[in-house]
């Protein structure tokens, strides 16, 4: 072997033998490393595979023989695997079936038959100056709009509220902040990063990708910065939207387009429990989502932690060594599991794995896919023939349900007066499952409290609660999530009937035609709008990217034939609300020992879509305009 082949094969030493194999196989179009390794892959996970040393050893050693052939100008010999083939192969990579109706959207989205980057959603043809958008809101959503807006050339402007771009990327910087989706499957498809330097990269990482596709793609000549939009309102006579602005400085000015994308999310306004006597508190009392830039000096105070959601799972471990004390008052016990590689870097060798060796970074993310959302997709089924006092909702829930039990009492052996508060007592997915970065080890230690009274009031230096003790504190932290029943609140959004999307939807009944488009709101589109979040894992850019190939797609057509509006017909809106509702009833968020903020007042699921993300990929794919109310331009008509 030459010393180019040594220097391959000594890298390939950090690249995961099954991705490796798959890769190798299309590299040489040869299955037999698929097969080879087919027996001893039991999950998606890099630690889910007993591939015998001698084998991973061949493997790599062919893979770096496949690259040295590859460098030298020989095209792989399987580029694009026909259905069946690819159909094997993703299901050797994750050790159980995937369906056939997971091939194309592997072909297109997961680019596993070429590994190169594109577009969501490239356009059938130019879309010329016609048509102008406002897309309110400069987060993941947001970018992922105004990239595919410019490819398709049509011109926009992207509002923020804030003084930089990155939304929740931006808005949440306090300690621990972090993704807790795999970072390799947190990414945009037409902007792959074979550079994130952790598994779960932190904020800073994160903002910085974004920032990095925003110079890339040039979207700050589009981008308005620090302005707020307070109310938009459809002109039905010019079949445009106008919307007003508020910047920073309080002055109000009006912009107008055709087409008006909200880009704000679910979880976007925090949420503070109005406590009794909190404006009295002395100490500082923040919300994770409203850290200060400056930082907020805990060293050595006595703090108390409200809540024990996602970001409380994250911030309570990375301030606990500094302070004095850290009292975490719990309303309930929620899942924190084990995430391979939550704390672990990205080693530069693979970096250069996924940089340089052909098919691999598709096939790892393909393997992030599916560990991380629809391969959990069946444990949210409720069986109703299953009966576990609450605990689980079927025996594949259970199943889950035990290995979490198995990992908290590991992490918290020797402190078993903890496990009645924190073992949760409804079934695994009913909220949020939350990734461990420290959370059991936090609580053992001697400076950390867990309470579970519920807080009564709050007095100038304590809080008191419910059974009349008292928890003395210099400072609160808030993990109190968002107002997500509140969407697009507090902007007004005003349809052509003159009535506001809080006139029809109230304070917390969201509904919308795939969580997107709303009947008397013409050329309106929301991303992640009500019922689209991902309950079961997943990735917020996947979502993203579906829904704006959506709006893509509408907009193409109304360029082709000459269209001044689209508007969902409420027939088509009512029907898919119908079933999504029905759907939501069998799965876990319906179960009755489930209280979540999922739900409404009435007991209604508004967050969360009852689809595996392969069915979303397929239902906004290709929109049809058969299903919407439209307008043709007076020259066409």
């Amino acid at each position: 072997m030459t010393d180019e082949g040594s220097d391959i094969r000594k890298r390939l030493e950090s690249a995961d033998c099954v991705p490796l194999a798959l890769a190798l196989a299309q590299m040489i179009g040869d299955p037999s490393p698929v097969e080879e390794i087919a027996p001893y892959v039991r999950g998606p996970w890099d630690y889910s595979e007993s591939i015998p040393d001698s084998l991973k050893a061949a493997i790599r050693d062919r893979a770096a023989e496949a690259m040295q052939a590859h460098a030298r100008g020989r095209p792989p010999a399987l580029p694009r695997p026909d259905p069946a083939t690819l159909r094997r192969m993703m299901s050797v990579a994750v050790g159980e079936e995937v369906g056939e109706d997971y091939v194309p959207m592997a072909l297109e989205q997961m680019d596993l038959a070429s590994g190169e980057a594109r577009l969501v959603a490239p356009p059938a043809s130019p879309a010329g100056g016609r048509l102008r958008a406002l897309v309110i809101g400069a987060g993941v959503s947001g970018i992922c709009a105004a990239t595919q807006l410019q490819e398709m050339g049509v011109p926009f402007t992207l509002l923020e509220k804030n003084r930089e771009i990155g939304g929740t990327w931006f808005e949440n910087r306090y300690p621990g902040c972090a993704v807790d989706t795999p970072n390799h499957f947190y990414q945009f498809a037409f902007e792959p990063n074979d550079a994130w330097p952790e598994y779960f990269s932190h904020q800073d990482s994160i903002l910085a990708y974004l920032r990095h596709c925003v110079e890339k793609y040039d979207l700050r000549r589009n981008l308005r910065l620090g302005v707020e939009v307070e109310r938009a309102e459809w002109d039905a006579a010019r079949r445009l939207w106008r919307a007003t602005l508020r910047d920073e400085a309080g002055a109000r000015t009006q912009l107008e387009a055709e087409i008006l994308i909200s880009a704000v999310g679910q979880l976007n306004r925090p949420s503070v429990p109005d406590l009794p006597g909190l404006k009295t508190f002395a100490g500082p009392a923040v919300h994770t989502a409203c850290w200060p830039e400056a930082g907020l000096d805990l060293a050595g105070k006595r703090v108390a932690l409200v809540g024990t959601g996602a970001s409380a799972v994250q911030v309570g471990p990375a301030i606990a060594p500094e302070v004095a004390k850290l009292t975490v008052l719990q309303r309930s016990g929620a899942w924190v599991a084990r995430r391979p590689n939550v704390d672990r870097k990205v080693s530069p060798d693979k970096m250069w794995a996924l940089r340089e060796v052909p098919f691999y970074a598709p096939w790892y993310r393909f393997q992030l896919f599916w560990g991380f959302a629809d391969g959990l997709f069946d444990a949210l089924r409720i069986d109703p023939d299953w009966d576990d006092g609450g605990r689980s909702i079927s025996a594949r829930n259970l199943k889950i349900r035990e290995a979490m039990e198995r990992h908290i009492r590991r992490e918290l052996e020797g402190r078993e007066d903890l496990l009645d508060r924190v073992i949760p007592t409804y079934p695994p997915f009913g909220k949020r499952v939350l990734a461990d970065a420290g959370w059991y080890r936090m609580l053992r230690r001697e400076n950390v409290e867990l309470r579970a009274e519920g807080v009564e009031r709050v007095e100038r230096g304590a809080l008191v609660l419910r059974d009349g003790s008292r928890v003395e504190a210099d400072a609160i932290v808030f993990a109190t999530g968002f107002h997500a029943g509140k969407m697009l609140w507090p902007m007004e959004i005003v349809g052509r009937e003159g009535r506001s999307q809080r006139d029809i939807w109230g304070d917390d009944d969201p509904r919308a035609y795939l969580g997107l488009a709303a009947p008397e709101f013409p050329n309106f589109f929301m991303m992640y709008g009500p019922n689209t979040n991902l309950g079961h894992g997943g990735s917020a850019v996947f979502l993203a990217e579906c829904q704006m190939r959506f709006i893509a797609g509408v907009l193409r057509a109304m360029v082709e034939r000459d269209l001044d509006t689209v508007e969902i017909r409420r027939d088509v809106h009512d029907a898919y609300n119908e079933d999504i509702d029905a759907r939501l009833k069998t799965l876990v968020w319906s179960h009755p020992a489930v209280t979540t903020w999922y739900k409404n007042a009435g007991g209604r699921i508004i967050t969360n879509q009852p689809w595996r993300l392969v069915d979303y990929w397929r239902l906004t794919h290709d929109p049809d305009l058969r299903e919407f109310v439209v307008e043709a331009t007076e020259k066409a008509g």
